[in-house]
């Protein structure tokens, strides 16, 4: 079932972070590193299988895992423009981050 998420590209921006989301289908996603703040490889771009849910309309939670083992999870409230990601590194590090949300 398509979700309103597919086709569409976004920015994600939790302050230390920002990285678009690009959701080329229901079940993948394309996120390319605007600015890694130290944390991430600016410019670095991955194609993830995604799982998608629908919370409430425009309230979605996105989680995959990436190549390096990582695995993220989103709460997307397009409604709102407010993201919170949570994501656990290869070394076992866990980042809880808060921040914004809007269309590419």
């Amino acid at each position: 079932m398509e979700n309103k998420l597919t086709g569409n590209r976004y920015v994600m921006d939790v302050g230390a972070l920002k990285t678009e989301l690009f959701f080329e289908t229901d079940e993948s996603m394309v996120f390319t590193i605007i600015d890694g703040g130290g944390l991430a490889e600016t410019g670095y771009a991955e194609k993830v299988e995604t799982t998608i849910a629908e919370v409430r309309p425009q309230v979605y939670m996105v989680a995959w895992k990436e190549i390096s083992g990582a695995t993220v999870t989103h709460v997307e409230d397009h409604e709102n423009g407010i993201i919170y990601s949570n994501a656990t590194l290869p070394d076992g590090s866990f980042y809880t981050m808060k921040g914004t949300i809007k269309p590419s």
